[in-house]
């Protein structure tokens, strides 16, 4: 009929399938309770294990590594089991009480079974979990920029030599910490900025690069706080830590790395221990500390092993960097604007933030009548010039601020009276600072110690430049800004009047020197000073430098409280006015360099009188008798080249009279002295001075002249004077010999201070040899000796190996027709500038190799034709020193 489809079911494997799925259940249900305590067991042990890998990550993770995703993988699943696996604990009780027949059944099987089997899954998972813990990395370094890119401009050409000079330390040699110094607004912040990001673009083996600004508020903390930031400490609980903790924290993690420290703007020492930076060695290469600072000393105190100074740029770089901040539109818009925008970058002195402040004001300013208002304005008051007042002269006045004491600032805002670039001379100005009571006075010789130590100051600071080893330089903007705070300083009455060689022919008008306590017309073209003047308040007064014939006797009469008075280099100026003697509280007299004929007995009444500068004033004939001695305040006399014509005609009421004995026993008397330079003009002066130990101490320089009857002068017996700098002997006829006591107290000491040495007019005068004795000599000048043949003569064997002319640095050799030695064999002249020999023609041999001249920086100036009949130690030294010759034809083609 139809198909038939037959079924057979196996009754035994029915039941056995039945069987099993109830007994699973039920097991679920069973063992509920052990699975329970089973699960909080071995959750306990994930728990653990799970912070021992978290241990290791953050360790890993301070040493700027960064977690493995597997890692990060596995701390997601057994946060998610442990969240579960709590929930499942907790339950367990209410689950529990509703089991029945002994744990076996359950009042509600269903919940109980979902709820057994889902414990069971967890104690599995938890037993997975474990069994994944056992890593063996658990981090992997951080593929992160070894330094943060931070922004900046272009670098400037002047700054680019620099950047490669300073990278070049970094990454080849084994300086550890390294100083950039500087004054303010000169680019220093810049060039560390430029080195930070360099460790970006050039490959180098550094691990990381920690930038860090200090400033004038130190405070360690903070620079912990950025070094832990940079290095992975930085959580709450590390800010918590103590200064010493963190510091141990920083201390294991740097010491395990290549680090570069950059530190800007250090004001003080910052105790890199403290703060947990690892020293680095100056042996080795490895890490680097890079700091910058606006003063050379801060240097020295962070044990600097290499210091580069960021000077100010070239006049070609600075006006290449002014072009680029004025823009070609501008400086193409007018003929005349170019050269009128040399003239003022030229105000800039070469410091980038001026020529950069300055250069995008004047961007816009398209005329050639804008650019000379701004010449103007910067000339006379660069403070009102946009963007100076109150961008540059704030930035700069951190410097002034950060000085020791007021003492300190004062005496750098006096540096302000000296005209632009004026080559400052540090005795002179420390004179004035003695005259201002700036110094002070208490114990002996330490007057002029505490004005060469403020000077030392000034000049770490990058406030003051030095010039050679007896000048400083002031820089235009930072004297501007000295300027601006004299002004500022208005309202405390302590106000400057500056027209230093501004080009005046006559004062400027007396009307507003009333509240004046500073004024200097110093270098100009000021004939007279016919009106006169109420300055009650007036400390300072510079006329020196100027033309000056007249001034009017009663000029004077209205300064009660004048304290320093120049009138140098004014060479008409032959009558000093008696009105001067109406300055009683007078404590600086400079009438050096002027042609004064005659001191007035009236200048006893300058009672107060510390400073008194004669020197060169070579028309003065008559210094009546007791006036000298009349000053018994009197710290520094300075008399070196006075009264040229006083031999002749000094009368005898004059101290001058008679070559200078009156004039030393007047100089017995004055207890306070601590300066002389002095002038004497017979033997018996001389020696009435050398019975004196108080004079010969306080003797800075000597100029013996005119011992006419004397042919010979025992120079061994100037030894005793420790402090003596300058030596001249000149116009003595008939000396032959300048003797030497081998056996005394020259042999033990000799002329270790004496730095210059001038020989002139002594026509019988056969050598030199006592300078051998002056190990310091930095310049020699002999003139006009027709008898002189050697220099240096033979030296005793006794006196050994003798380092001769170790620091010359200056040689000027004119007019010795007999010359023909200067010394029997080659010197090294390591420091040897330069060398002038003219009308020299039997000297046929220089005392040089070619050691001589290994860096060729030596000048010699001569005659052509002397230069050819020059005979050379070897071929190799003379062409070692052709390139230093220069004619004097040559050099007087080039000045015309």
């Amino acid at each position: 009929m139809g198909n038939v489809i037959g079924i057979q079911f196996s009754c035994d494997a029915i039941l056995s399938h039945c069987l099993n799925c109830t007994l699973s259940k039920a097991a679920c249900i069973s063992q509920l309770e052990d699975n329970l305590v089973d699960l909080q067991a071995k959750l306990e042990k994930l728990i653990e294990a799970k912070n021992d890998v978290m241990m290791r990550v953050v360790i890993a993770e301070r040493q700027q590594m960064r977690c493995l995703n597997q890692v990060q993988g596995w701390f997601s699943r057994v946060q998610s089991v442990e969240t579960e696996a709590g929930q499942l604990i907790r339950d367990g009780s209410q689950e529990i009480e509703k089991l029945c027949l002994g744990g076996y059944c359950s009042k509600n099987c269903k919940s109980s079974y979902n709820f057994g089997k889902e414990v069971a899954q967890k104690v599995q998972l938890v037993e997975t979990l474990m069994g994944e813990k056992d890593f063996a990395v658990v981090a992997q370094r951080s593929q992160e920029s070894v330094a943060d890119e931070r922004p900046t401009e272009p670098i400037v050409v002047g700054l680019q030599s620099q950047l490669e000079q300073v990278w070049r330390c970094l990454v080849e040699e084994p300086a550890g910490i390294v100083g950039l110094y500087g004054m303010g607004g000169v680019g220093k912040t810049t060039l560390l900025t430029h080195i930070n990001n360099k460790f970006l673009q050039v490959p180098n083996d550094f691990d990381c690069v920690i930038w860090v600004v200090v400033s004038k508020d130190l405070r360690l903390e903070n620079i912990q706080e950025i070094i832990g930031g940079k290095i992975g400490l930085m959580n709450e609980s590390w800010k918590s830590k103590s200064l010493q903790e963190k510091s141990l924290d920083i201390f294991k993690i740097l010491g395990e790395k290549k680090f570069v420290l950059l530190l800007d703007d250090l004001w003080q020492r910052v105790d890199l221990t403290k703060v947990g930076v690892p020293l680095p060695s100056p042996q080795s290469s490895a890490s680097k500390v890079v700091f910058t600072t606006r003063s050379e000393e801060i240097c020295g105190l962070m044990e600097a092993q290499k210091k580069f100074k960021v000077a100010c740029l070239s006049d070609k770089d600075a006006w290449e960097l002014f072009c680029h901040k004025v823009g070609e539109e501008t400086l193409n818009n007018h003929p005349d604007i170019p050269e009128l925008a040399q003239t003022v970058a030229k105000e800039c002195g070469g410091m980038p933030l001026a020529l950069i402040t300055i250069g995008r004001a004047m961007s816009c300013k398209r005329t050639p009548q804008e650019w000379r208002h701004a010449i103007q304005v910067l000339r006379t008051t660069a403070s009102e010039f946009p963007g100076l007042g109150n961008e540059v002269y704030p930035l700069l006045k951190f410097s002034y601020e950060s000085l020791p004491n007021d003492i300190v600032r004062s005496c750098l805002l006096y540096c302000s009276l000296y005209p632009e670039d004026y080559r400052i001379s540090k005795e002179n100005l420390i004179d004035c600072w003695i005259g201002e009571s700036f110094l002070n006075e208490r114990v002996k010789f330490e007057v002029q110690n505490q004005g060469y130590y403020i000077l030392g100051i000034l000049v770490h600071a990058c406030l003051l430049e030095e010039v050679g080893e007896d000048e400083v330089k002031m820089h235009d903007v930072i004297r501007d800004m000295a300027l601006w705070i004299a002004c500022d300083s208005e309202k405390k009455g302590k106000k400057f009047l500056v027209c230093a060689g501004a080009g005046l022919t006559e004062d400027p008008g007396v009307r507003g020197w009333e509240n004046v306590s500073r004024l200097s017309l110093m270098q100009n073209r000021i004939k007279n000073l016919s009106e006169i003047p109420k300055c009650p308040h007036l400390l300072t007064l510079f006329l020196n430098s100027n033309e000056l014939k007249i001034i009017t006797n009663d000029f004077f009469q209205f300064m009660p409280s004048l304290k320093v008075l120049s009138l140098s280099r004014n060479r008409r100026l032959t009558n000093l006015q008696l009105g001067i003697s109406k300055l009683v509280s007078l404590q600086h007299l400079d009438l050096s360099l002027t042609n004064i004929k005659k001191l007035s007995g009236e200048l006893k009444a300058l009672v107060n009188l510390k400073c008194l500068n004669l020197e060169y004033t070579w028309s003065l004939v008559t210094i009546p008798q007791q006036l000298i001695a009349s000053f018994s305040r009197l710290h520094v006399l300075r008399m070196f080249g006075v009264g040229d014509d006083a031999f002749e005609v000094a009368s005898e009421d004059s101290v001058l009279f008679d070559g200078g004995e009156f004039l030393v026993e007047e100089l017995l008397g004055l207890n306070h002295l601590e300066v002389l330079s002095l002038t004497l003009r017979s033997p018996y002066a001389l020696q009435s001075f050398l019975t004196s130990h108080k004079l010969q101490c306080c003797t800075q320089a000597l100029f013996l002249q005119y011992f006419k009857d004397s042919t010979s002068l025992v120079v061994s017996s100037l030894a005793n004077l420790k402090r003596l700098n300058v030596l001249r002997i000149a116009d003595c006829e008939k000396l032959e010999e300048l003797n030497i006591d081998y056996t005394g107290e020259i042999q033990h000491f000799g002329f270790r201070s004496l730095c210059k040495v001038e020989i002139a007019r002594c026509q019988k005068l056969k050598d030199l040899t006592f300078l051998v004795f002056a190990p310091n000599l930095e310049s020699i000048e002999v003139k006009s000796c027709l008898a002189l043949e050697e220099i240096v003569s033979d030296v005793p064997e006794a006196m050994g190996n003798l380092n001769l002319f170790a620091k010359l640095q200056y040689l000027e050799l004119l007019g010795l027709p007999n010359l023909k030695s200067i010394y029997w064999k080659p010197l090294s002249f390591p420091r040897l500038k330069e060398m002038t020999i003219i009308t020299c023609n039997k000297l046929k041999k220089l005392p040089v190799d070619s050691n001589s001249a290994e860096e060729c920086k030596i000048v010699i100036r001569g005659d052509r034709e002397w230069w050819r009949q020059l005979q050379w130690e070897d071929e190799a030294t003379q062409n070692a020193f052709l390139p230093c010759f220069k004619s004097l034809l040559e050099i007087t083609e080039q000045r015309l």
